[in-house]
């Protein structure tokens, strides 16, 4: 995989060859020799510039460099440049824009109007040189131009990644690195821009808008694009079933199993009937309720229903829908559960289940049934032992593999908290633990059931900064719970409001002036702002915890799944959650530390890779360049979470690929262990394979990661 460093003499020679081949026009662009080239950094990244060497010091989202510039770069065809990854654990997960304006450009969501966008990544002390070739002509423009609800398009498929893009007016190129830690080196160097003749557009992008559309066939598939294990009739699906039934007769999964999915062949501990958490030999494990040492090898959202994708104003998107009243037309009605409330507040009117659809055809009229007696024999054969939250309740419930599962608190939300999905619900607010009961109750028989290993509580909130949620309670509404509670012990600290006047700098009138501000209060208030936020916080997971065990003194509270953390938040959900849990999409977990050096068992609730040679247009939050390259990641993965003495799980996401035309909200990312027509992706199935027979030996006998 690594490059060595590449000398600069061939690399002159190399630039001198370019020139010649399309003409003398037009100079090699060395970036960094052009004086009114400005360098800066991207987010809060350090830079540290000698000659055309970049050194970059990350520390946050995006951490990278921008060079600016008017540049017109007709004639030019692609930019080159070398990056070195310094450190030698984590990689580089990178992305490059080209774009028409200086505003920061989404790396997840794919191109931007008027932006080129790439992405590619470096591993752990590899030095790599980056070609990134400007799109080929357009020839369609109203084809672009009708795409939408998708985060990447069949354009960027075919390596356009690139929407309205126009050389000759570029502002601003950049190269970031999307994820890692703070404290991570790299270094961009020999950054030059190319002159020549564009690619040829692929024969797909030569076709008209009638040709084109609609691009999706019958099967949920990409119309214009050919590859292994593409379906093209029902009697293909019959097929790739007998198919796989050889493979799983071959593959019946690993002996050394308790009923429970534990180790039989590990140290026997206490049995108390239902799962628990304990540190043996330096390392945290699951225990099983009989007894044995688990460790949680699982996979999100293990339902028929993940091809599910909006239909308005798109109908022309796709090839042959069924009518309503056919025999396929049962699935314009089909739904997920968990997925139901975020396709009605975006108001979606009308969907088309294509997974749910395919599995029919291979399958026949008892579809689901079947679908939930296969999804267990392949998670044994495959070596999982998890079926993890968002999956189909029918199937969890069948009582032949462990699972977890969560629930969502949607009470009244903190006005001005934000939020990924959902606003932060204001936890001094009764509805929020009337809600939480409700939730509760409505899982009665998981959390009594033995199988179930506990629950998550709310996913991805939005903790932000020490102050970020109590500013939103001090602005908030007068009838804000949070707001109230704020106001209550600043009177208990205050006594008067002129103490508080004096002590911030305002000018309030009273204290219903102040329960009545909507606007910022002075920064002198910060002392109190960050003590409120702490209490908010511990008001959360305390409300919480309190409740849980009240319905559930059996299951492991597993924490809220966390995208975005401080320290406040660490040290509260360190007290309040048997297991802390996080969303952690990397190349693999060998940084990993938990912030704050609390020493908590670790649930991977959410990680996947993903590459587009197989008909998706957008390789999920972590690309690879192909299913090997994927399956291999995968198996590291899992290998550097086995090894962590915290981590007792990973929890793959997800069971099935998203639609290759989005779902509510345009994700369309190629990160299925099987396909939309129910197809295993074999290649990283033998990988999981590879790390899951034998999991349970490499996490008690390797070596701790230190």
């Amino acid at each position: 995989m690594g490059m060595p460093h590449i000398n600069k003499v061939i690399m002159m020679v190399c630039m001198a060859s370019a020139v010649s081949a399309v003409g003398a026009q037009l100079p090699v662009l060395r970036i960094t020799d052009n004086p009114e080239v400005k360098i800066m950094p991207n987010s809060t990244s350090e830079l540290k510039v000698s000659n055309d060497r970049i050194e970059v010091t990350t520390n946050g989202w995006a951490s990278g460099i921008i060079f600016e510039n008017d540049w017109n770069l007709t004639g030019y065809n692609r930019v080159r440049f070398n990056v070195e990854n310094l450190d030698s654990v984590q990689y580089l997960q990178m992305t490059f824009h080209m774009q028409d304006k200086k505003k920061y450009v989404s790396p997840i969501k794919g191109a931007a109007p008027g932006t080129l966008t790439d992405n590619f990544y470096v591993a752990p002390r590899e030095t790599r040189q980056v070609e990134i070739w400007f799109p080929a002509e357009i020839l369609y423009p109203d084809v672009d131009a009708a795409f939408g609800g998708m985060h990447v398009s069949p354009y960027a498929y075919a390596g356009h990644y690139a929407y309205r893009f126009n050389p000759s007016n570029v502002k601003a190129i950049k190269v970031l690195a999307r994820r890692h830690t703070a404290g991570v080196h790299y270094v961009i160097s020999d950054f030059i821009i190319l002159p020549g003749k564009v690619k040829e557009p692929e024969p797909m992008m030569k076709l008209g808008k009638n040709e084109f559309f609609p691009f999706i066939d019958s099967f949920g598939q990409f119309k214009h694009k050919e590859w292994q294990g593409k379906i093209h009739c029902d009697n293909d699906l019959k097929k790739a079933l007998k198919a796989e039934e050889k493979d799983l007769a071959n593959h019946p999964g690993p002996k050394d199993r308790s009923r429970f999915g534990g180790w039989l062949n590990g140290p026997r501990l206490q049995a108390t009937g239902h799962y628990r958490v304990e540190k043996v030999n330096g390392k945290w494990w699951l225990v099983d309720p009989e007894g044995y040492l688990f460790w949680s090898h699982g996979v999100v959202r293990v339902t028929p229903s993940s091809g599910i994708t909006p239909l308005d104003n798109r109908r022309h998107y796709f090839e042959s829908l069924p009518k309503e009243n056919s025999e396929l037309g049962q699935f314009y009605f089909t739904y997920d559960t968990l997925m139901k409330p975020y396709y009605e507040v975006r108001n979606i009117d009308t969907t088309y289940d294509y997974s749910c659809a395919n599995i029919y055809r291979k399958y026949g009229s008892d579809f689901r049934k079947k679908f939930a007696e296969m999804s267990h024999r392949r998670l044994k054969s495959w070596g999982l032992n998890t079926i993890a939250n968002s999956s189909d309740r029918s199937i969890y419930m069948m009582d032949q593999t462990p699972y977890v599962e969560r629930i969502e608190i949607h009470s009244k939300p903190l006005e001005g908290a934000g939020g990924a999905w959902w606003h932060f619900m204001d936890p001094f607010d009764p509805s929020f633990e009337a809600t939480e009961r409700e939730r509760l109750e409505a899982k009665r028989k998981e959390i009594e059931d033995p199988w179930c290993i506990g629950l998550f509580v709310d996913n991805e909130i939005n903790w932000g900064t020490p102050e970020t949620l109590a500013t939103a309670a001090i602005t908030a509404p007068a009838t804000q719970a949070a707001k109230i509670e704020m106001i209550n012990d600043l009177k208990k600290k205050y006594i008067s409001i002129e103490n508080l006047n004096e002590k911030w700098g305002s000018r309030f009138d009273s204290w219903d002036a102040l329960l009545a501000n909507r606007d910022t209060v002075p920064a002198a208030a910060r002392e109190d702002i960050e003590t409120f936020n702490r209490r908010l916080i511990e008001e959360y997971f305390s409300t919480v915890r309190r409740v849980f065990k009240e319905y559930a003194p059996n299951k492991l509270y597993l924490g809220c799944r966390f995208a975005g953390w401080n320290i406040d938040v660490l040290s509260a959900a360190s007290r309040y959650c048997d297991v802390i849990s996080y969303n952690l999409y990397y190349h693999n977990l060998n940084w990993f530390k938990i912030p704050g050096g609390f020493d908590k068992p670790v649930m991977i609730g959410e990680f996947h890779f993903g590459a587009t040679d197989r008909g998706l247009f957008h390789p999920g939050q972590v690309h690879t360049n192909n299913q090997k390259d994927r399956a291999r990641s995968y198996y590291d993965y899992v290998h550097s979470a086995l090894i962590h003495p915290n981590i007792i799980g990973t929890h793959w996401h997800q069971f099935s690929d998203q639609m290759s035309s989005g779902r509510f909200d345009g994700e369309n990312f190629q990160v299925g262990l099987t396909d939309v027509c129910d197809t295993p992706y074999y290649d990283t199935i033998e990988k999981i394979r590879d790390i899951g027979y034998g999991m349970y030996e490499t996490r008690y006998n390797d070596k701790l990661l230190k």
